[in-house]
């Protein structure tokens, strides 16, 4: 399992529309990239102010995920003008 992690950071002056992001944003990931699952998560306290991760069910599913990412990533001023930092990492199962 391949699990790709967007962490949109925390600062001075943030600007993040979680209920455009949920809704809007993540429909358009969901139907362009495929991932297996998705999640959200809204920072509390600490670096970042959201992340959305992506799982998917092997690297040849990422990759293809990845190739339809372009409306995706031209959505992102829809809900943010903040940069992101992304994490790509393989699930290690105990």
């Amino acid at each position: 399992m391949i699990k790709v992690s967007v962490m949109y950071p925390n600062g001075d002056d943030p600007t993040f529309d979680m209920e455009y992001y949920k809704t809007a944003h993540m429909e358009i990931v969901d139907r362009t990239m495929q991932p297996s699952r998705w999640e959200i998560e809204s920072g509390m306290d600490g670096p970042y102010i959201a992340i959305g991760n992506l799982y998917f069910e092997s690297m040849e599913a990422m990759q293809a995920g990845m190739g339809g990412a372009g409306e995706a990533l031209a959505d992102i001023p829809n809900f943010t003008k903040t940069g992101s930092a992304v994490q790509v990492s393989q699930i290690v199962e105990a």
